[in-house]
């Protein structure tokens, strides 16, 4: 497919790339990972042809089309939508075309090589799957989240999260057979992310692709490319076991240096001591060569990663918050409306569907930083809120360095201890001293994320504040939520970060707010469980039961307070008994598997009494397979009522 030999690139007097070789075979799926820096981003405009090597060449395999997606930066215009993505596959276009000439020079009368050509042209236009263009568009629009009432609109009108949305379709739409993707994901909600994560794996097509969403990359790639100190290292395997490969063999290049290190030791000692005795000139001179023959071992650098706990949280009353009844909006556009919700104390609750569907405006209801237009607002005694608004570094301030930033938010006693926060967040030495204005994106949002932990919270709120960030930040950020004994309430468009926080999961769309027990994966699998057809029936017990306006007095309120949370743990522990019955499944199935292969062997039946321990083992397994589906279906009967 393609190959890169002896590559070098140079920027300036830095060297990217120092004679690299690297291979992608067809149907390969390859991730790209390194430090912010090192050439991920180069590497991909190199093979996308926009940027040239300075020495060695990249060859491509006859035939190779490529497509490549930027980080941003695109912009589409003087096109409907539909008709833009349509556009993708100029060959095919350009054979539509000549098609409809064709047709109408034939409908008037033509010769005879006209009409073969048109047959030709047809036959082709037919086997590159033209007669399948227009399916397939709205297929890949529907994917990524555009409804069809957004087809004929023109691009223009979308910002620009959505123009890369259109760049993305557009190239899945043209179908070259080498993708060329640079964070594909950040622009993506759950959902659109999950389809994307599905079509990728289905494709035929050759994938390189950058990414800073973890499950994304265990999902996708079959191998992870490191870029380190100008070179290539490849792992075969998932990201996952990327990292632990990366690890032992970082930790194999720490012992041979060492090694190496105390050998060049005892030889520069021998140098140091006889270098001046005439008796031991030749010697002296032997090892001197030895050691310019020797190729030091070179390790990489410790990655650098946030470190940080949030303060503890104050105590609060229970529940922290709940809303009741409300209904917000803009002008006329109403974005949710009879929503009831209650954030028990130490939850932490993720609010997940797509993009517009009013997920930020429902958290801004949350922090009090706009009131509902209907319905109420109830804070628990002594609940004290951090919210990180989706935008929250652009409220910094550029005029100030990050040190003066942190310093005017600070409380009093807090100030002391600013420059050991920073440091925690990457931000040491002088880049404490670094305007505002300079930093990028990744560091504006650390900065910001520095900044909500001065203040000790009982409830977090925090809107996409894993953007920007590494997959290392990322996993830190994550561990600290973890640990967190305070309520939290998020938005977050990476499936492994919402997978491993979530407690409950807050569906928001077509104006409701929907909740369902357990992380994202246990939402998917009960949604799947339920399909289009039992949505509504469902919806009754996942949602927590609406609140009475009538409902004034106090004892009225505590008991629909009871009766929701009663509902809830019914509820999860139903979702436990059907995970332990999906395990039991899967334990028998697999007993029976082994004692089906063994009973395949011929050699078994040689022993009469071997055969019959065997085939009364089977007929035990089957009874207990189907005991454990019996069970399993019971539980999910109770379920579904």
């Amino acid at each position: 497919m393609v190959q890169l030999k002896d590559v070098v690139k140079e920027f300036g007097d830095r060297r990217i790339f120092d004679r690299i070789n690297w291979r992608v075979g067809p149907g390969e799926r390859v991730g790209l990972t390194g430090e912010n820096g090192a050439g991920k981003t180069t590497l991909l405009r190199m093979l996308a042809g926009e940027v040239e090597a300075d020495a060695g060449g990249i060859q491509f395999a006859r035939g190779t089309t490529f497509g490549y997606l930027p980080q941003d930066g695109l912009e589409h215009r003087g096109r409907s939508l539909f008709q833009e993505v349509r556009s993708g596959p100029a060959t095919l276009i350009a054979l539509e075309t000549e098609l409809a000439r064709l047709e109408a020079e034939v409908e008037h009368g033509a010769d005879h090589d006209t009409l073969v050509r048109c047959e030709e042209v047809r036959e082709s236009f037919r086997m590159q799957g033209g007669l399948t263009l227009d399916a397939e568009t709205g297929r890949v629009l529907r994917g990524l989240g555009f409804p069809t009432s957004d087809y004929d609109r023109p691009c223009e009108e979308f910002s620009g999260g959505w123009q890369m949305r259109i760049a993305l379709a557009r190239l899945l739409v043209q179908k070259p057979n080498l993708l060329l993707l640079d964070e594909p994901t950040n622009h993506l909600d759950l959902p659109a992310r999950d389809w994307l994560e599905s079509y990728l794996k289905t494709s035929q097509h050759s994938v390189v692709l950058v990414s800073h969403d973890r499950w994304f990359l265990e999902n996708v790639v079959g191998a992870i490319v490191e870029i380190w100190n100008g070179g290539l290292t490849e792992y075969p395997g998932s990201y996952s076991r990327y990292e632990a490969e990366r690890d032992r063999r970082v930790a194999a290049l720490l012992d041979a240096k060492t090694r190496q290190d105390e050998e060049i030791a005892r030889v520069q000692a021998f140098i140091n001591r006889f270098r001046y005795q005439a008796n031991k000139a030749s010697q002296v001179q032997s090892r001197i060569k030895q050691l310019e023959k020797v190729e030091r071992i070179q390790v990489p650098p410790a990655r650098k990663q946030i470190l940080f706990r949030f303060p503890d949280p104050p105590p609060c009353g229970q529940p922290a918050l709940r809303l009741e009844g409300v209904e917000h909006g803009y002008g006329a556009l109403s974005v949710f409306a009879g929503v009831d919700f209650i954030a028990e104390r130490g939850e932490r609750v993720a609010l997940v569907g797509p993009n517009g569907a009013g997920k930020s405006t429902l958290m801004r209801v949350l922090s009090g930083a706009e009131a509902p237009r209907s319905g109420g607002r109830f804070e628990g005694n002594g609940l004290r809120i951090a919210y990180f608004a989706q935008d929250q570094a652009k409220v910094l301030d550029p005029g100030r360095t990050v040190l003066e930033e942190i310093l005017a938010a600070a409380p009093m006693e807090m100030a002391p201890r600013v420059r050991d926060i920073l440091g925690a967040f990457l931000f040491s030495g002088d880049d404490a001293h670094k305007s505002v204005s300079v930093l990028s994106g990744g560091e504006r949002n650390r900065l910001a994320l520095a900044i909500l932990l001065l203040r000790p919270a009982s409830l977090l709120l925090l809107d996409e504040p894993t953007n920007h960030l590494d997959l290392k930040s990322k996993d830190v950020l994550l561990q600290s939520l973890q640990r967190y004994s305070g309520t939290i309430v998020f938005v977050s468009h990476d499936r492994h970060f919402v997978d491993h926080l979530a407690t409950r999961v807050l569906e928001i769309g077509n104006g409701e707010v929907v909740s369902w027990p357990g992380n994202y994966e246990a939402f998917l699998q009960a949604k799947a469980r339920v399909g289009d057809a039992g949505h509504q029936e469902l919806r009754v017990e996942h949602r927590q039961a609406p609140v009475s306006a009538a409902l004034t007095g106090t004892a009225d309120r505590k008991q629909a307070y009871e009766d929701r949370k009663e509902a809830q743990k019914a509820q999860l522990r139903r979702e436990r008994r059907l995970t332990e019955a999906q395990g039991r499944i899967e334990i028998v199935e697999g007993q029976l598997r082994e004692v089906e292969t063994a009973m395949a062997d011929p050699a078994l039946y040689q022993d009469a009494a071997l055969w019959r321990e065997a085939s009364e083992r089977h007929t035990a397994l089957e009874a207990d397979v189907a005991k454990a589906w019996a069970a399993w279906e019971a539980i999910d009967a109770e379920t579904c009522l």
